[in-house]
């Protein structure tokens, strides 16, 4: 695949066809959940105050996207989040297979072709008055939302500006970042900072220096012509694994591997990888421009490669939209 020229460098989402489905009953338009064992409007959902995903931060989840009318690797996402059960010593009330068929139904219930699914285990609660971690009853629920971007297509076009953080992303020893977890208030604070410089999201270095991922995202750099993403201290997130999976096919170097904050501010070029908007590019960190101050070419021609894959149900598994609850 030929390189994009600078006049080439437009981002392309390919027209998906209309979709004529709709919500089984208008309560669900805005979404739908499902909360010990039933189906209900997003809005409706709560969880108890006493269950110590909430007091104590103590959940692991999936977000998985669906694109024309197909999941993207539903099934990698169940296994990740089996590893991640197995992680935190929790066991399941709903098997893997069922768990697949909620997030189906999820989807179909609100008729959407882009969706924005997430599947979460917390811990539940111990009896009242203890503290005893094993006597907690796990708890499963999952919601479902009209697809969504950490940044809407037309920010995207541009390029977003990224902050490098002084805060110290929670060090892989305390909490497994391979377990796709809740642990966010390194990512919240650094936000507010972010926002404060003037930038549009944050990227967090670790206690050596080194740059990790950010709220939601893992990050891709091109240092001396080859693409690295930082391999410790990080989720390995899905999209950061299928871009790597596309470099390999598409015959662009890339590995993953340490990015001090000297070779990220001189890198060729910068984009971010998320669930929510796919491939990402990076035009500023601080008050520096990243290579002309357009999405770089590399981040094109896998950006372009991503989406029209998707279009077309790659890696995909169509919604089950025949499944009422």
């Amino acid at each position: 695949m030929a390189v994009p020229e600078a006049n080439e460098r437009t981002l392309i989402w390919p027209q998906l066809p209309h979709s004529n489905r709709q919500a089984i009953d208008s309560r669900f338009e805005k979404g739908a959940a499902y909360v010990a064992g039933e189906f209900c409007p997003i809005e409706e959902a709560t969880l108890p105050l006493l269950d110590w995903g909430f007091l104590r931060s103590d959940a692991c989840q999936e977000t998985i996207s669906t694109w024309n009318g197909q999941f993207f690797r539903l099934q990698d996402h169940l296994d990740r989040f089996e590893r991640s059960l197995k992680r935190l010593r929790m066991e399941s009330p709903e098997t893997i297979g069922r768990i697949r068929e909620i997030a189906h139904r999820l989807v179909a219930i609100c008729g959407y072709s882009n969706a924005y699914v997430q599947i979460i285990m917390t811990r539940g609660r111990p009896p009242i008055g203890s503290r005893d971690i094993r006597l907690c009853k796990n708890r499963f629920q999952a919601f479902c939302m009209p697809y969504m971007w950490l940044a809407k297509p037309e920010v995207q076009q541009k390029g977003l500006s990224l902050f490098i953080s002084r805060r110290v992303r929670v060090p892989s020893v305390s909490v497994d970042p391979f377990v796709k977890h809740y642990h966010w208030l390194d990512f919240e604070m650094s936000l507010f900072d972010g926002f404060d410089a003037g930038a549009d999201t944050v990227v967090l270095v670790d206690l050596n220096g080194k740059i990790t991922e950010g709220p939601g995202f893992n990050l891709f750099a091109d240092i001396d012509g080859r693409l690295v993403t930082p391999s410790t201290g990080v989720l390995d997130g899905m999209t950061r694994r299928t871009t790597l999976e596309l470099c390999e096919e598409m015959g662009i170097a890339a590995a993953a591997g340490s990015i001090s904050e000297t070779q990220l501010l001189q890198s060729n070029e910068i984009f971010l990888t998320s669930t929510a908007g796919g491939i990402i590019p990076i035009t500023t960190v601080g008050e520096l421009t990243i290579g002309d101050g357009l999405p770089g070419p590399k981040t094109v021609q896998l950006h372009r490669a991503y989406w029209s894959r998707r279009a077309t149900g790659w890696l995909g598994e169509p919604v089950r939209y025949d499944i009422s609850p």
